[in-house]
Order: C-alpha cells, then sequence, then structure tokens
C-alpha cells in the first residue's frame, strides 16, 4: 500500500497533481492521445467555444458572471445583465480566453507550467485571483464543467475514427477533465475551511 501524505495535497500543488494522475491512471499515452486530437479538436474551437457561451448566456445565473469588469479586459461594461447581449466587447475577449484554455489542453506539455495553469483556472474563478467581484459558484463551475466535457465527447465520438481511438480519446479527456475538476474545487474548499483560532 502506497502512503499519500493528505496534509501535503493541499500544499503542493505538483504532488496534488501526481497523485491524482496516478489515482485516475492519466499518463503519458492520455497526454499523447490529447495531443494527437489537436488536429481533429483545434478547428472546431471557436464552435465549442460559442456552443459554451451560447448554453452560459441562456442562464441569468451563469450570465450574471460576465457583467463585473473581467481582469484584463480595458473596454465598457455593461450595467446588468439585461445590457449584456451575447456579442459585447467583454463577452469577445472572455470566449478568447475560453479559447485559449481549449488549445491549450491538446497543444501544451503537461509540465509544472501547464499544472499551474489548470490551477490557475480554478482560482481566477474566485475573488482570490482576477478581480476581486468575482465569485463563480461552484455548482456553476461544475456545471460548465460538465457542459465542456460533454462537448468535447460530441466531437470525438462524432469523428470518423476508429472505435479504439475514440475510446482512447474520450478516456484521457474524462481524466483529464476530473483532474481540471479537482483543481477547480480545491479553492472553493479551501474558501469553505474554518479557520483556526
Amino acid at each position: 500500500m502506497k502512503h499519500i501524505d493528505e496534509p501535503r495535497l493541499e500544499t503542493d500543488l505538483g504532488y496534488r497533481f501526481e497523485y491524482l494522475a496516478e489515482f485516475t491512471g492519466f499518463g503519458a499515452e492520455d497526454i499523447e492521445v490529447i495531443h494527437g486530437a489537436a488536429p481533429l479538436l483545434a478547428p472546431l474551437v471557436p464552435v465549442l467555444v460559442d456552443a459554451v457561451y451560447d448554453k452560459l448566456h441562456s442562464y441569468d445565473a451563469t450570465w450574471r458572471h460576465f457583467v463585473p469588469r473581467q481582469s484584463g479586459y480595458e473596454g465598457e461594461v455593461p450595467g446588468s445583465v439585461h445590457e449584456l447581449p451575447i456579442d459585447h466587447p467583454q463577452i469577445a475577449f472572455r470566449k478568447q480566453h475560453l479559447g485559449r484554455y481549449l488549445e491549450r489542453l491538446v497543444t501544451v506539455p503537461y509540465d509544472a507550467k501547464m499544472v499551474t495553469y489548470l490551477d490557475t483556472v480554478g482560482r481566477m474563478h474566485t475573488p482570490a485571483a482576477g478581480s476581486g467581484s468575482i465569485k463563480v459558484p461552484l455548482v456553476q463551475m461544475n456545471a460548465l464543467l460538465g457542459f465542456v466535457a460533454d462537448a468535447v465527447n460530441g466531437v470525438i465520438l462524432g469523428a470518423d475514427l476508429p472505435l479504439e481511438a475514440k475510446t482512447a480519446a474520450v478516456r484521457a479527456f474524462s481524466k483529464l477533465l476530473w483532474i481540471q475538476n479537482d483543481l477547480i474545487s480545491r479553492h472553493y474548499t479551501a474558501a469553505a475551511a474554518p479557520q483556526s483560532g
């Protein structure tokens, strides 16, 4: 039986990622499959991004998080959710971020820099990073990641690929997105943890 230093899982990002990768079986073969999916997924990133934002726009509980100024956005901000059309410049700015995220998933080496990036994706949706006025509830993050996972799986399963390749890709992306989910959730559980005093 392998010993896991549980307190270290909360303080050492690399250790946490290694544990999650080992536990889920996310390894070099999965990364190779994910990188191999780049020619299939990269051209569809704009379609995936539009689908995600169409879904986000269909609920006030998700769309309201785009009203405050987004970190790095310099343009005009809307006054309310009703003044934020899907073609607003701030939404175009956010769409670029999501597009770059999806492209990175299929092109960048899964090294310490990428692990830090995946962790930052979780942190930036809390007041701990980015704009202090943005705190996306965990339920909205889970809903979004579930939608993204289904969209990616839909692209893979609809591709003209042998069954073995589809199976490998769905499994690899499933493991990766569960790890991403943990690296999102950890910032919510840390914020909710009682302070010792």
